[in-house]
């Protein structure tokens, strides 16, 4: 799918809710659908500049990014970005937005490939079919995994405005590294069978899942030149960001494959530390409702622009999947 060409992406298509006046009209699941589409259009165009790389690399990373899933992250920074733009359907902010939002969706789906290796959580079953290796085999997965952290910041490189490019490209990188997602990760495999502290895994779930989930909100007030708003946004990123890690946690043990589209009750089996395991599930419900609360409130200086974001926010954390 993806040796690109030199000249930067046209896109010219509208974000549809550009222009939405009312965002508190329309719920989660329509907002994740109309930025999904965004998203998901943005890579079908961009699929012309690597027209000449080897064609099974492409299919391994065409398998991953098109799989579906509910583009949360890339969600956020489209609805962030409209949030601190004031839903100006003329900001010229917008293209840096789709750029930074296909961006981290590359990023996550990335560590979603690496993720299920057998290195590592050694998962057959994603997004309700097979994982990557298990259809491209190892080796061609990590390499797709490789090219999708670089078609990334390509993708920055090309689109986004060179007034906010190198603090969007701070913020992917500091959230995805060796302090971020990828950090948190090397904490989660080493504390296998090792009970952690409530602080300690917090902190392994602030790296691993909240940090990217902070820099997509971020990276939608830089598309917008928020500086005002930052760090609103920041604040609810964070706890986001661990409300959706306790209620994944949760979902492990109380949903089925079928509803998750993945391997569950694995979590107990490996040793690894979570919510449940450490202070129950409802204890681990009561944390998760208490994270929401603090998300919204981080939103208060944002008014009603910011209506989709807690719509988002509630549907993280009421999601049966």
């Amino acid at each position: 799918m993806f040796i690109a060409k030199r000249d930067p992406l046209r896109y010219d298509r509208p974000d549809p809710l550009m222009s939405q006046s009312s965002p508190s009209s329309l719920g989660a699941v329509e907002i994740l659908k109309n930025h999904g589409d965004t998203v998901n259009g943005f890579f079908r165009v961009l699929r012309d500049r690597y027209a000449d790389s080897p064609a099974r690399l492409l299919d391994a990373i065409e398998y991953s990014v098109m799989a579906g899933g509910k583009r949360l992250r890339p969600a956020l920074v489209l609805e962030c970005f409209l949030a601190c733009a004031g839903r100006n359907p003329r900001d010229p902010g917008h293209k840096s937005a789709v750029a930074a939002a296909a961006a981290i969706e590359l990023i996550h789906t990335f560590s979603l490939v690496h993720d299920d290796l057998p290195a590592m959580d050694d998962d057959d079953l994603r997004r309700g079919r097979p994982t990557n290796h298990k259809v491209f085999g190892e080796a061609m997965a990590i390499l797709a995994g490789d090219a999708m952290v670089t078609v990334a910041f390509e993708i920055l490189a090309a689109d986004a405005d060179p007034a906010v490019l190198p603090a969007m490209i701070h913020a992917i990188a500091s959230a995805s590294g060796p302090q971020g997602m990828i950090g948190g990760q090397a904490l989660d495999m080493e504390n296998e069978n090792a009970r952690l502290s409530l602080p300690d895994l917090q902190r392994v779930h602030r790296m691993k899942t909240g940090a990217l989930l902070t820099a997509s909100c971020r990276l939608g007030a830089l598309a917008a030149r928020g500086e005002q708003c930052l760090q609103a946004v920041t604040e609810f990123g964070r706890h986001l960001g661990l409300a959706f890690q306790i209620v994944d946690d949760v979902l492990d043990v109380t949903s089925t494959p079928e509803q998750m589209g993945k391997a569950t009750r694995k979590d107990a089996g490996k040793g690894k530390n979570t919510y449940p395991s450490l202070l129950g599930l409802e204890a681990s419900r009561r944390e998760a409702q208490a994270q929401l609360s603090q998300a919204l409130a981080s939103l208060d200086p944002l008014g009603a622009a910011a209506n989709g974001l807690r719509a988002m926010a509630r549907f993280v954390v009421e999601r049966n999947n």
